[in-house]
C-alpha cells in the first residue's frame, strides 16, 4: 500500500516538472517573438528613409561640378549607398544636348537659364523639366601671382582687355609692363563663356588670339605659368587653387571688390559678377525613378550646407524651401 502512494507520488512529481518545461518553453518561444518583433521596429525606425538601388546620371556645367560631384558623394556614402550618382561635366551646352533626348540623363548642371532654342527642344520632346537653383558664383578674374601691377581693375578695363582693346599691359596704365597681355578662359561649351560674353561683354566678340579650354584643371595650370596671363572662370576654382593664382579686385564704380563668399551676391558688392548656378531636372525621370526625386530632395535640402565647401555663396533659405515643396508635390 506504500509502495503505491509512494509511485503515485513520484508520477505526480514528474509530471509537475514535465508541465513547468513546457510551460517555460512557450514563455520563451513569446519572448523571443517579442524581441524579434522589438528589433525589427527598431531597425524599420532607425532606417528612416526607404532603401533604393538603381542609378542618377547628372552631366552639364564645369563650374556646378564641384558642388554635385561633393553632393553625391555624401548621397552615395550616407544616404543610399545602393544607388550610384555619376556626375560629370561635359560643359553647360554640350550638357543640355545630353539631358534633352529621349532616354537623356536625369538632370543637366548649369551655369546659366536655359535658352529659349533648349526649352522648346525639352517641349517637342514632351520633356517636362524643373529648374532648381543651387548657389550663387562669383565670376573670378586671375592673374599669374607674380602680377604685381594689375592687382585692382575696374569693369570697363576688364571688359577692354578681353575685347582686344587693350593689347600690351602698358596700353592701360604706361608704368606698368610694356608685355603682351596673354587671355585665357574657358571655350564656347561652357556657360561660364556664354554669361561673360552675354552679359559682361554685351554679345561683342572676344579677343581674336584668346586661349579658350574645355578643362578647367588646364586654365589654372595654364594662367599659373604664364605672368602675363589673365583669365576669367568660376569663384570655386580660384578659391581652390589660391597657392597658384590671384584674384584681381573689381572696381564697379564704387571702389574695388575682392571676390569672396561674403561680398558674391545679387544684390552685394560683387553683384556686376554675380550669377545663379542651377540643375535641371528631367521630371520624368523623376516620377518613374524614386532614386532620382530622392537624390533631388537629398540636393535641395543640404545645398546651402555644402555650397560654401566648394567655393559658392548660399542662395536664400526661402528659396530652396519653395523649390523642396515643389519636389515633394511630385512623389
Amino acid at each position: 500500500m506504500k509502495f503505491k502512494k509512494y509511485l503515485m507520488f513520484f508520477l505526480i512529481a514528474a509530471l509537475a516538472v514535465v508541465i513547468a518545461a513546457c510551460g517555460s518553453d512557450s514563455e520563451g518561444d513569446s519572448s523571443e517573438k517579442e524581441n524579434d518583433s522589438s528589433e525589427n521596429a527598431n531597425a524599420e525606425g532607425e532606417g528612416g528613409s526607404e532603401e533604393l538601388e538603381g542609378s542618377v546620371v547628372i552631366d552639364g556645367s564645369g563650374t556646378v561640378y564641384p558642388l554635385m560631384s561633393r553632393l553625391a558623394e555624401e548621397y552615395m556614402v550616407n544616404e543610399q549607398p545602393n544607388v550610384s550618382v555619376e556626375v560629370s561635366r561635359a560643359g553647360t551646352s554640350a550638357g543640355f544636348e545630353k539631358f534633352l533626348v529621349e532616354d537623356g540623363t536625369d538632370f543637366n548642371d548649369a551655369s546659366r537659364v536655359i535658352k529659349e532654342e533648349e526649352q522648346a527642344k525639352a517641349d517637342e520632346l514632351g520633356l517636362e523639366i524643373k529648374e532648381l537653383k543651387v548657389a550663387l558664383d562669383g565670376l573670378t578674374i586671375v592673374t599669374h601671382p607674380d602680377n604685381d601691377w594689375a592687382k585692382e581693375l575696374t569693369e570697363d578695363q576688364i571688359t577692354g582687355i578681353f575685347l582686344g582693346e587693350y593689347t600690351n599691359w602698358s596700353d592701360i596704365n604706361s608704368d606698368w609692363p610694356n608685355e603682351k597681355i596673354q587671355t585665357y578662359g574657358p571655350n564656347e561649351n561652357h556657360g561660364t563663356y556664354e554669361f561673360f560674353y552675354e552679359n559682361i561683354l554685351e554679345e561683342k566678340d572676344l579677343v581674336s588670339d584668346i586661349n579658350l579650354q574645355q578643362d578647367y584643371s588646364t586654365l589654372v595650370t595654364l594662367v599659373s605659368e604664364d605672368k602675363n596671363a589673365i583669365g576669367f572662370f568660376g569663384f570655386g576654382y580660384y578659391d581652390s587653387n589660391k597657392d597658384k593664382l590671384q584674384a584681381v579686385n573689381v572696381d564697379f564704380g564704387n571702389g574695388p571688390v575682392e571676390p569672396s563668399l561674403d561680398t558674391i551676391a545679387e544684390d552685394g558688392d560683387y553683384a556686376g559678377f554675380t550669377r545663379p548656378v542651377f540643375t535641371y531636372l528631367n521630371v520624368g525621370h523623376a516620377k518613374e525613378k524614386p532614386q532620382v526625386l530622392d537624390y533631388a530632395l537629398f540636393v535641395m535640402n543640404n545645398i546651402n550646407k555644402f555650397a560654401g565647401e566648394t567655393g559658392f555663396a548660399p542662395i536664400p533659405d526661402e528659396e530652396a524651401e519653395s523649390l523642396i515643396s515643389d519636389l515633394e508635390a511630385l512623389k
